[in-house]
């Protein structure tokens, strides 16, 4: 019976579409559709800031399905402890060390990823090891304050855990992430 009713309504509007009475109403549910798939302003802009800043002074090595990005930069301040508590670089911390992982076949950050970032000296040791944040930003990093003892270069060295989220799939499917990766990047200017 409500079958019945549904026809009864959905039959006369679809014919009123098809002879030209709907048309603009197409036209404004097409538009709607268009705008509807617009990537919002803020993820055009982090993508854009990501770009320009590797392009400056980062660099990008490829590993299995990862892109992995790096950017340093000078100490920087953040607020932790869910935004409630402000906190200043700390004497001694020479530099904010940046990892951005990326799912290579997409194009997406990947949140969620455990990283431990080590900066290594010319002669093999290590000099710094420590866990990344992950960071609210222009664009979304994974980060942490280093102190680099003098000025000079240096290889940094970031192994990415697997990532802890779920993954949507069938049985069938291989899900994608399941393996981290460690990647080095040579000759990094620490200045």
């Amino acid at each position: 019976m409500l079958r019945h009713a549904l026809a009864a309504v959905v039959t006369p509007l679809a014919l009123l579409a098809l002879t030209g009475c709907g048309t603009q109403a197409a036209a404004n549910t097409q538009a709607a559709k268009e705008d509807a798939f617009t990537v919002p302003a803020g993820v055009q802009e982090q993508y854009q800031v990501l770009a320009d800043e590797l392009a400056e002074k980062g660099k990008t090595v490829e590993s299995g399905e990862w892109t992995v990005n790096l950017i340093t930069e000078a100490a920087e301040p953040w607020f932790d402890e869910h935004g409630t508590h402000f906190r200043a670089p700390e004497a001694g911390e020479t530099h904010h060390i940046e990892i951005i992982p990326v799912e290579a076949s997409t194009g997406r950050i990947v949140p969620d990823v455990p990283i431990t970032l080590e900066v290594v000296d010319a002669q093999d040791k290590v000099v710094q090891s420590m866990e990344l944040n992950f960071y609210y930003s222009t664009f979304y990093h994974y980060a942490n304050n280093f102190t680099v003892p003098e000025a000079g270069t240096y290889t940094v060295r970031a192994t990415l855990g697997v990532p802890a989220f779920n993954r949507h799939g069938e049985e069938s499917d291989t899900p994608p992430l399941v393996e981290g990766t460690t990647v080095e990047f040579k000759d990094v200017e620490l200045s």
